[in-house]
């Protein structure tokens, strides 16, 4: 498969996956590391009960992203420039996890001497140049951010902690692929078995559900209490841009990490603009050519790819992003990407600004905690059982569906914020927005695929599907999410809110 994009690549960095023998661990389970923690620790307000030599699965880390808030215009690139230097070292240190395993075995404080301890110097000195470049710029740094240097091994047993980022354990995580179900025994010794493509952490057999064991309207849709109501704006507005036939991929995040090439650590799929890449400013985007059928919506409209890890050797196999950060398989475009916008069921909504930026769901969840996961997984047929933090597994002749709605109240000024999420928020449980919010048309995404159902057997998956994650998120389907950014015409967006207020379906 091809590429459509004007990267600057630099040198790879070291390699996740430097091979089966290196990462697999036969069949698709996680990559193992000994522990040594204290037999009882207090994590995510939960006092658990550990053996003195509980597995690593992964690094988890406190996300400083979200923890800042009063950052200056003019400091905002180098702060977001440090933060992805902050995920970057994250990568780092969870490839040394990865790739020592006889040593961790050897030494039970390797993990920490070697790996944690020189993790959070490293971070130390990143969250004091943040400190700085904020209070230089004229703003005023928290000067409790030191305390999110520290970093912790999470054992392949241990529950979403949550407790990271202040969030929320409300219920919709129920562990799911955390308890390394299957984990124990499965071949994780087993180096050079056949690993079905999958030479990497992850999806684990725990991760998948059969869509007939998920019970009907079970998950909490609070993303979708701002459409389709029976009062306010009753209206929608489709824009078909394709299913990315440009083969526009890279692994930037233009949002979270403007200037950095490489910056989200996975391969993100493109419809809509077709300049957008870390580099690109908002005259490049405004001028750009757009996939979408309507030409004044040059709107960008990206997310994760997902892959089938059947051993294919996607273009990105040696690349970051791609197979050097465990990201690995064919990856699968939708057969269908639907987008729509919907209104409010308490009123009017109001026209987007132009350049407005969204992102919605969280690449990080597994370690943040599910407070802003958002996508829902289902199969088409069964759209009344909805998952969050589980794959799958559809009958034959289903798709699975991947959905998500994003924040629909926006606070009226900003078209960004320090931490890019706090200028828009969720509405409330009446459907209105708080805090002097603006209801804004809500963007709906609506994915379909059409993949062949893994195998799960004794605790193994065979042919696995996933979302491309951060190396350290282990590809859990938590972890989904999606970006957005308006750049619409103003007459196109006028015309959208127009429809949506009178209660018509445009497109």
């Amino acid at each position: 498969m091809g590429r459509n994009t004007r990267k600057r690549r630099t040198p790879l960095a070291t390699k996740i996956v430097a091979g089966a023998a290196a990462l697999a661990v036969g069949g698709g389970g996680l990559v193992w590391a000994n522990f040594y923690a204290s037999a009882h620790e207090d994590h995510g307000g939960h006092n658990r009960t550990r053996s003195a030599g509980a597995q690593v699965a992964t690094i988890d880390c406190p996300d400083v992203g979200q923890k800042i808030r009063d950052v200056p215009d003019r400091a905002r690139g180098e702060v977001d420039g440090e933060l992805a230097t902050m995920d970057s070292q994250i990568t780092n240190a969870y490839q040394r996890l990865a790739t020592t395993r006889r040593a961790q075995a050897g030494d039970s404080q390797f993990v920490q001497n070697t790996i944690l301890g020189p993790l959070k110097d490293r971070r130390k000195a990143i969250i004091d140049r943040i400190q700085l470049e904020i209070n230089r710029a004229g703003g005023k740094a928290d000067d409790n951010l030191d305390e999110l240097a520290g970093c912790q091994g999470r054992p392949a047993d241990q529950q979403n902690g949550g407790g990271q980022n202040g969030g929320g354990q409300d219920g919709g995580q129920d562990g799911g692929g955390q308890d390394g179900g299957g984990q124990d025994g499965g071949g994780q010794d087993q180096e050079g078995d056949d690993d079905n493509g999958n030479g990497v952490a992850g999806p684990v057999a725990d991760d998948f559900v059969d869509i007939n064991d998920v019970q009907p309207n079970s998950r909490d849709s609070r993303n979708g209490l701002a459409a389709d109501g029976d009062g306010g704006s009753t209206g929608s507005f489709t824009t078909d841009c394709g299913v990315n036939e440009n083969n526009l991929f890279n692994s930037d995040n233009l949002i979270a990490a403007p200037g950095v090439d490489n910056g989200a650590h996975h391969t993100h799929d493109y419809v809509g603009n077709q300049d957008n890449d870390a580099f690109s400013s908002d005259e490049d985007l405004a001028n750009a050519d757009t996939s979408c059928q309507n030409q004044g919506d040059k709107s960008t409209y990206y997310w994760p790819v997902l892959r089938l890890q059947d051993g294919t050797q996607e273009f990105d196999a040696n690349d970051q992003g791609g197979g050097a950060e465990g990201n690995i398989g064919k990856i699968l475009k939708p057969a269908e990407a639907q987008i729509r916008f919907v209104g409010s069921r308490q009123g009017d909504v109001v026209a987007m600004p132009k350049f407005l930026r969204v992102i919605t769901g969280d690449a990080k969840s597994f370690t943040n905690g599910d407070a802003n996961a958002n996508t829902s997984w289902s199969c088409s047929g069964f759209e009344d059982r909805q998952v969050t933090d589980k794959y799958p597994l559809c009958p034959d002749g289903s798709q699975v569906l991947r959905t998500v709605n994003f924040q629909s109240c926006w606070d009226g000024q900003n078209i960004d914020s320090a931490n890019h999420r706090d200028h828009m928020a969720f509405v409330q449980e009446d459907g209105s927005c708080a805090n002097g919010f603006q209801a804004v048309p809500q963007l709906q995404i609506r994915l379909a695929y059409d993949i062949p159902a893994p195998t799960v057997e004794n605790g193994q998956v065979q042919n696995p599907y996933a979302v491309d994650s951060f190396p350290e998120q282990l590809h859990k389907p938590i972890t989904d999410h999606n970006d957005f950014i308006n750049v619409m015409d103003e007459d196109l967006m006028n015309e959208v809110v127009d429809c949506i207020n009178r209660g018509e379906d445009c497109q």
